[in-house]
């Protein structure tokens, strides 16, 4: 999540977010603010077309009104080497990956297990901060 997108930050968060995400089924760039210039916008449409990465404009005053720039191009098969890679080295993620096989085994998702969904309210004061 980048506070905005311009020129002089575009392929440093861009490459981030594709670095991020590169275990995914789906990856976006998710931003606040993107400068309204053609050629910005033609360079992150190119991006985002050769790499699969979506852009999200955030609505820090209604998050759900927020909207899909550009979507992500959904990735059939996951990268199961980056993924071991990174349960390895984090042991939150490895936790989060076994507490998905436990869900996905008893057919029953325990919700509390998971990060809270915040309601709109609290999700504002905490982008605020």
């Amino acid at each position: 999540m980048k506070r905005e997108i311009g020129f002089h930050n575009l392929r440093e968060s861009f490459f981030q977010a594709v670095s991020n995400s590169s275990w995914a089924n789906e990856g976006y760039l998710v931003t606040a603010n993107i400068d309204q210039d053609d050629e910005l916008m033609t360079e992150l449409k190119r991006l985002s077309t050769a790499f699969g990465i979506g852009v999200i404009k955030l609505d820090i005053e209604n998050p759900d009104s927020s909207e899909i720039v550009l979507p992500a191009k959904h990735k059939r098969e996951l990268d199961w080497d980056t993924i071991n890679k990174l349960a390895d080295e984090n042991p939150d993620f490895k936790k989060f990956l076994k507490r998905i096989k436990i869900d996905l085994s008893s057919k029953e998702i325990r919700k509390e297990k998971y990060d809270k969904i915040f309601v709109t309210e609290e999700l504002i004061r905490r982008i605020k901060k």
